[in-house]
Order: C-alpha cells, then sequence, then structure tokens
C-alpha cells in the first residue's frame, strides 16, 4: 500500500501542472483584464492609453500569456502565492482569513448529509416495495433535481423573512466572537448546502445496502441463526458504506473550493463567494491559487478513498 501511495502523490505534480495551465489558459481567454475591471465606468473615458498601459505594466499585465504563467510558476514553488490584484493583500493571508468559513459551512453540511442519509438510506432499503420506500425515493430524486439556489431562496424567503427565526445572510454580527455566537448565522446555509448531498448519500446508501443484502454471505449468516440488526447492520452495513465513502469524499474538497452557490445566496465569507469575487475582477493570482488548492483537495481525496476502501473491504487490494 506504501508503494501505491507514493506513486499516487508523485502523480499528483504533472496533474497540477497541466490543470494550472489550462485554468491560466481560460483565464486569458476571458475579455478585458484586472485594470479594466478596477477602473469605474465613469472615469473609464477621463483614462489615457498612456495611463491604461502604465498601470497594465505595473500590475505585468503587458508581458506575453507564457511569460506570465512562468512567473507565476516559479513563484509557487518559491512558496510565495502572491498578492492580490485586487487589493494589494497576501493571497496567503485571504485564503487563511476565508478558509475557517468554508470548512465550517462545509463540515457541518457533510455530517448532516451523511448522518441523516445513510440513516435514511437503511431504512429505505430494509422497507423495499412499502410506502416509505417510496415517500424517500421519491423525496432523493426530488432533492438532486432541484438547484440548491432555489431550496436557498425559498429557505431565505420563509424562515429569515417571513417567519424571522434565522438571520437573511453573513457569518457574524459586530461584537461577537465565538462560535455559538454565529451559531444560528450557519443553520440555514448548512441545512440547504446539505439537503442536496442527504439525497444523494440516501439514494447511494440504499442501493448499496440492497446489493450488499443479496449477498451469499449475507443468506448464510442469516442461515446460521444470527440476529436481524447483526446480520443487517455488521455485515450488510459495513460493506454498504464502500460506495459512500466514495461519494462523500469526492465531496471533501468543497471544504477547500467553498459551496459557491450557497455561499452566494447566504453571503457567506467563504473561499467560494471570494473566488466569484476574483473571477469577476480577473484577479488571476487569486483565481489560481483558489483553484490549485480545490484541485489538491480533489486529487487528494481520491487518494484518502482508495485508501479507506482498501481498509474498509478486506477485498479491495491496492497495487
Amino acid at each position: 500500500m506504501l508503494t501505491y501511495i507514493i506513486r499516487r502523490i508523485l502523480v499528483v505534480i504533472p496533474m497540477l501542472l497541466v490543470i494550472s495551465f489550462l485554468v491560466y489558459l481560460g483565464l486569458e481567454a476571458t475579455p478585458g483584464d484586472a485594470v479594466s475591471y478596477m477602473i469605474s465606468p465613469d472615469i473609464a473615458s477621463q483614462v489615457s492609453p498612456e495611463d491604461y498601459e502604465r498601470m497594465r505594466e505595473a500590475f505585468g499585465l503587458n508581458k506575453t500569456f507564457l511569460e506570465r504563467y512562468s512567473i507565476w510558476l516559479l513563484s509557487v514553488f518559491e512558496g510565495n502565492f502572491g498578492h492580490s490584484l485586487a487589493g494589494g493583500v497576501q493571497i496567503s493571508v485571504i485564503f487563511l482569513d476565508r478558509l475557517p468559513a468554508t470548512l465550517e459551512l462545509g463540515l457541518a453540511a457533510i455530517f448532516f448529509s451523511t448522518v441523516i442519509g445513510c440513516i435514511l438510506g437503511t431504512i429505505s432499503a430494509l422497507r423495499r416495495g412499502s410506502a416509505t420506500d417510496s415517500v424517500l425515493t421519491v423525496a432523493g430524486m426530488l432533492g438532486v433535481s432541484i438547484p440548491e439556489f432555489f431550496f436557498g431562496l425559498v429557505a431565505l424567503s420563509f424562515f429569515s423573512l417571513q417567519l424571522g427565526w434565522l438571520p437573511v445572510g453573513g457569518r457574524l454580527l459586530p461584537g461577537y466572537e465565538t462560535f455559538w455566537d454565529r451559531a444560528h448565522h450557519l443553520v440555514l446555509p448548512a441545512l440547504v448546502l446539505s439537503l442536496m448531498m442527504t439525497a444523494g448519500v440516501m439514494r447511494y446508501s440504499r442501493a448499496a445496502m440492497l446489493d450488499a443484502l443479496s449477498r451469499e454471505y449475507i443468506r448464510t449468516a442469516r442461515a446460521k441463526g444470527l440476529p436481524g440488526w447483526r446480520v443487517n447492520l455488521l455485515h450488510g452495513f459495513r460493506t454498504a458504506l464502500t460506495p459512500v465513502f466514495v461519494l462523500i469524499g469526492f465531496r471533501l474538497p468543497t471544504l477547500i473550493g467553498g459551496a459557491v452557490i450557497i455561499e452566494q445566496v447566504f453571503q457567506w465569507p467563504g473561499v467560494g463567494n471570494e473566488f466569484v469575487a476574483a473571477v469577476r475582477g480577473q484577479d488571476y493570482p487569486l483565481v489560481m491559487m483558489i483553484a490549485l488548492f480545490s484541485v489538491l483537495a480533489m486529487l487528494l481525496a481520491s487518494l484518502i478513498i482508495d485508501v479507506l476502501t482498501a481498509l474498509i473491504d478486506p477485498r479491495v487490494r491496492l497495487e
């Protein structure tokens, strides 16, 4: 297994290089640049072409695409993530400032969706063909079909505007510092984000549980007279966890990239919200670093999934 892990880690490096080049190329293909975004339309006519070029030169935007990409890549290898073109703040400072909010939201959503999804999926599988199974199946299909922003807007309209139970948006009010001070701000975005994730986990766990219960070793365990709860939970549910772990693992990168849509709807000050603002302003150093960390999280999540799968299911061998 150690050889497999080392080989996978070595593969990550060229993959990151290729993906970073493609992301940089995509930013280059977008119209305009960071300077044109920073100049207000009200004063755009007053800025001379010479002043515009001097501003582009100050930010290094007058260089060719390959020159700028090479400079950025060398600085990353040196551990220098650069500065935001919009505010001049170090990207590492921005990332560390926004990351706790995204981790808070993502961990809460993954926890709720995993626990609730596995419970509902197992109940649906154990009561296959019943009214409970039909209701949960329809709910799961609706959950993965309706867009997140729709759930978010409905939740805001009902729980915040009409009932006034929860805040409209944001993460923390001035003068408040502890987690419990901002917990009521977290409830609505975390539940909305976990809703679609719960539906996915429920469907996966149901299908995996049905497949596990049809196996020969389950029939053998029942023939030996083992209690039904022991057969279902200790033998069936353990095997059914493998595909569920795969699904959950590939959602772990949301802890870095952030739930962009939910953070936009609820104005949650996380990495995803900052990423959208950076794309709009063509702040390419900030966009590149957020994209790079998101891709790295995805690749590491894939490796962790493989290792956990091998540990959970003794039939899986990593070579």
